[in-house]
């Protein structure tokens, strides 16, 4: 029967994936419904406010969902928030037993639709395919557990860890092939990140592809970032995290439709922390930091990103006044360096791509 279990779970795994990028700010999650061993339904929550993927699995098996199985990444939620309920439409349908992935860390919902499942006489388990599910969803459970978005900085650079020549050459270290895939993978971000110094040089769009929503933030202490920059002139939602107030900048801003937020500065800068916790109050989960190098620095010197990853052209460009991609405090000593575990790699045509993530020395100084 375990058998049984993990090859349906691994289908239902299999459509949750299929709307990655999209679910901002829900999780994704797949249903396949099963009556004597031939699947009846399935189906994949798309968009947040639409169907859940419980219900679009129910309305294909239809009549076929009575004395069924349902198997599902997620436990079916037991509150109204964007849908109703998808619990009681389970209960309604007549399934026998429930097969659940995994607990909902919303304490909305967290056990109150195993409970509401159990108390209507429907058979339940849960723990299948757990770590692959909740690897498939880390944004959304560490949003709830920590209260903070997963953050991943993003570094395209050369071998020997540089991202501009000392004449200030940056365009382009990495192949074409590497900047499309890492044009690609924004599609699977609620929100991007740039510093000041990365706009005013490089004066990207900071665009994701066409239908996407990618809320901007632009760290930018002073405001220097001028109203004719590409990222400005956009459809998607624009931030602008400043700690100097400037009153004709912010009405400016306010006018193209760019929000203004203000920290206390933090070392003369934008307090990242506070603007992860603002920005995280918006219910964004997943954020992609694309640089420059002190913003970069900054977030690893705070330990507030969870994943890295790299585009690594194979060319040596040296020089002691070339910008590395990676600036802030750093590790004074060997054992304070930040290590990627969990690692991902593969080659882009001549390109080396890295993928891990971060874990940070339990003891510093």
């Amino acid at each position: 029967m375990q058998a049984e279990i993990n090859k349906y779970m691994k289908r239902a795994v299999y459509l949750a994936r299929k709307a990655a990028g999209q679910t901002f700010p829900n999780p994704l999650v797949g249903a396949v419904i099963v009556n004597n061993g031939r699947v009846v339904g399935e189906g994949f929550h798309r968009k947040a406010g639409g169907p859940h993927a419980e219900i679009f699995a129910l309305r294909q098996a239809k009549e076929k969902s009575r004395g069924a199985i349902l198997f599902c990444t997620f436990e079916p939620c037991a509150h109204t928030g964007r849908t109703g309920p998808c619990v009681n439409e389970v209960i309604k349908s007549g399934i026998s037993r429930v097969y659940i992935g995994t607990k909902d860390p919303n304490p909305l919902t967290g056990g109150k639709g195993m409970a509401a499942l159990r108390r209507a006489g429907v058979r339940v388990q849960m723990g299948f395919l757990e770590k692959e599910i909740k690897s498939l969803n880390e944004p959304f459970f560490k949003a709830f557990q920590k209260k903070m978005p997963f953050v991943t900085i993003k570094i395209a650079q050369s071998l020997d860890g540089k991202i501009a020549t000392s004449g200030g050459e940056s365009k382009w270290i990495t192949n074409k092939t590497s900047r499309a895939a890492a044009h690609q993978a924004r599609k699977f971000y609620d929100c991007i990140i740039a510093g000041s110094g990365t706009v005013l040089a490089d004066d990207p769009r900071l665009e994701s592809l066409k239908g996407n929503r990618l809320i901007k933030v632009l760290v930018d202490s002073q405001m220097r970032i001028p109203l004719s920059a590409r990222c400005f002139k956009t459809r998607q939602p624009v931030v602008v995290a400043a700690v100097k107030r400037n009153k004709e900048k912010e009405e400016a801003l306010k006018k193209a439709g760019v929000r203004v937020f203000y920290t206390k500065p933090k070392k003369g800068r934008v307090d990242l922390k506070k603007l992860l916790q603002y920005l995280g109050s918006f219910e964004i989960r997943n954020i992609l930091v694309e640089g420059g190098a002190t913003l970069i620095g900054s977030f690893l010197d705070e330990r507030l990103a969870d994943k890295a990853v790299l585009f690594i052209a194979p060319r040596i460009i040296g020089g002691a006044r070339s910008k590395s991609s990676v600036a802030g405090v750093g590790a004074i000593r060997l054992r304070e360096s930040i290590f990627l575990k969990n690692m991902t790699l593969k080659k882009i045509q001549d390109d080396i791509f890295i993928e891990g993530y971060l874990k940070y020395p339990k003891h510093a100084g």
